[in-house]
């Protein structure tokens, strides 16, 4: 039941490497202890003492993951009738609380002015100079920034057109859905126009060193960059450049949430809420994304005006 409803309608629903981390979860903690066992005989003590397993080696959120994941199959199995009542129920509050642990991101006005300036000064490779730049600036994932391609680059509208299959989002939304528009302030369309000159004969904006024709640069750059700035796992990480945005420009400069949240492309509820956010919001980001880069030159501005 666990492999039907996960080949008819998990994979349909999810994108491929989702559906891929759900059914290792389903073959390496739950086939092995009940996946011969009759769905309709399963009962909630049974699935807990599985999902107790998980726990044990510390694994509470891949619990959690896993206990969601026989819950759907158990709701399947109700629908075709193999069985009258789902466990997974039962468990709401039987597994320890989820861990939560956020990536680390600078939201202090003054750590960010440091930022800024060390990666001013930044010594190391142009490509990767702009990529640091362009991650505080555009707001976008880190997986959708280093994957940019020089034909989602509008310079003359000044706007980047970000591919939905790039996104984070479900299998059909990556399929069907909109692309999602970064409008390009001054300051990120003169990197993009300067990097040009460097990586514009291919297809990629941030290139691979070793196959510059065929792949991205690694997941890596970024992070590695910014080690060797000095900022470590717990002070700045790739993905913190999205916090520090969204923190930051709601409390500093009073952008509204809902702006914030359409540029950071983060699902809302409903698909009539997805359109709203995609269209009648525009204006505001490109106003927002204006007013973000000159922060961030003006805290630059201020570190190098006092000397430090």
């Amino acid at each position: 039941m666990a492999r039907e409803w996960w080949a008819q309608i998990h994979r349909a629903k999810v994108s491929e490497a989702h559906a891929a981390r759900t059914l290792i979860r389903f073959e390496q903690d739950v086939f092995p202890r009940i996946g011969s066992r009759s769905i309709g005989d399963i009962e909630s003590p049974e699935l807990l003492a599985v999902l107790r397993q998980i726990t044990g080696r510390g694994a509470i959120e891949t619990a959690h993951r896993a206990k969601d994941a026989c819950g759907q199959v158990f709701r399947y199995a109700i629908a075709a009738g193999y069985c009258q009542r789902n466990p997974a129920a039962d468990l709401r509050d039987a597994l320890p609380p989820p861990r939560t642990k956020h990536l680390a991101a600078i939201v202090d006005p003054q750590q960010a002015a440091a930022l800024c300036a060390d990666i001013e000064s930044y010594k190391g490779h142009p490509v990767t100079k702009a990529a640091l730049e362009l991650s505080a600036l555009l707001l976008l994932r880190p997986g959708e920034l280093r994957r940019m391609e020089w034909s989602w680059v509008d310079f003359d509208d000044a706007m980047l057109t970000v591919p939905p299959n790039v996104m984070k989002r479900s299998r059909d939304e990556k399929l069907n859905g909109s692309p999602h528009l970064v409008p390009l302030a001054p300051r990120p369309l003169a990197i993009l126009s300067a990097l040009h000159g460097l990586t514009g004969s291919g297809a990629f904006v941030f290139p691979s060193v070793t196959s510059p024709k065929t792949r991205c640069m690694s997941d890596n750059t970024v992070r590695s960059a910014l080690r060797r700035m000095g900022y470590g796992n717990d002070d700045m990480t790739a993905h913190g450049f999205r916090a520090m945005a969204r923190t930051m420009a709601a409390e500093r400069l009073g952008i509204a949430p809902e702006v914030i949240e359409a540029q950071l492309a983060h699902a809302v509820p409903d698909a009539l809420g997805r359109a709203y956010n995609r269209t009648q919001y525009l204006e505001q980001r490109r106003e927002m994304m204006t007013r973000w880069a000159d922060y961030l030159q003006e805290l630059r501005g201020k570190v190098a005006a006092s000397g430090s």
